[in-house]
């Protein structure tokens, strides 16, 4: 007779390994398939400084970097866009010195 693992068990995202018990008999051992990199949200280049885990295993510092959108937008990206915001505010503020 074989035993079917729990309803939760039942897909093949998760990894299985066999294992001898100590009676002797084989088991089958059910992993959680690891999580992938955290990736930026506007490049999707991967994120450095931030570990490859579950975010619910790590702490909040593992799960972050201490900067502006740290853990969630990568440094170039972040650069750029304070850069833009920049330039965008200077040029609202020369058109409406020109104006007046």
């Amino acid at each position: 007779m074989v035993a079917l693992p729990r309803r939760a068990l039942r897909t093949r995202s998760r990894k299985r390994k066999k294992v001898r018990t100590p009676g002797g008999r084989l088991a089958i051992h059910y992993f959680d398939e690891r999580p992938g990199a955290p990736s930026c949200g506007l490049c999707g280049k991967p994120l450095h400084g931030i570990r490859v885990e579950k975010p619910s295993k790590t702490s909040k510092s593992e799960r972050t970097v201490s900067r502006a959108y740290g853990g969630t937008v990568c440094a170039s990206c972040l650069r750029e866009a304070l850069v833009d915001a920049a330039y965008n505010l200077w040029t609202v503020q020369e058109t409406q010195k020109n104006e007046s």
